[in-house]
């Protein structure tokens, strides 16, 4: 009976911790999403971890850190910058708690796109260390969408097979 007893409140604890870390990730993804609708860049970049890599909608978006901040002042400087809100997320743990995996669905001016991403645990914050914005296609119109796209990738899938 004590055994049983233990075990439950170690569950609920673990439970409990893992749904605050929950609430902390999702607090810094949607405080990133808002910076960046709020024209902010460095609370926008101080969201990322150091060695953070960044995979935009276009194939040749991949980048680190730096490259980004690179390609993103401008916007920024403009006050041009993009508006993402979350329409759902979910958020997994590795076994140490200390590195998270998530995917969300985000409403944009490119209407639904999914964003998805690792995190890890600085200190006691979390930081972005890879996030990927894919657009959505609607499985009845990518047939449309191939056809659209086919003659700017199909020069970029010779240069990609030519490395």
């Amino acid at each position: 009976m004590k055994k049983s007893i233990l075990l439950l409140l170690f569950v609920t604890a673990f439970a409990n911790a893992q749904n605050v870390e929950k609430d902390k990730i999702n607090q810094t993804l949607d405080a990133w999403h808002k910076a960046a609708a709020d024209v902010k860049f460095d609370a926008y970049f101080s969201a990322l971890s150091d060695d953070a890599i960044y995979i935009g909608t276009d194939a040749t978006e991949n980048w680190t850190k730096k490259e980004f901040q690179v390609w993103a002042k401008p916007f920024f400087d403009k006050g041009t910058t993009w508006n993402f809100t979350t329409l759902e997320r979910h958020i997994f743990f590795d076994k140490s708690g200390k590195i998270a995996w998530f995917d969300e669905l985000l409403n944009t001016q490119m209407k639904i796109c999914r964003g998805s991403g690792v995190l890890v645990k600085v200190g006691k914050e979390w930081k972005i260390q890879h996030y990927v914005l894919s657009m959505t296609i609607p499985n009845d119109e990518v047939d449309a969408v191939t056809k659209l796209k086919s003659p700017v990738e199909d020069v970029l899938i010779g240069k990609l097979k030519k490395k």
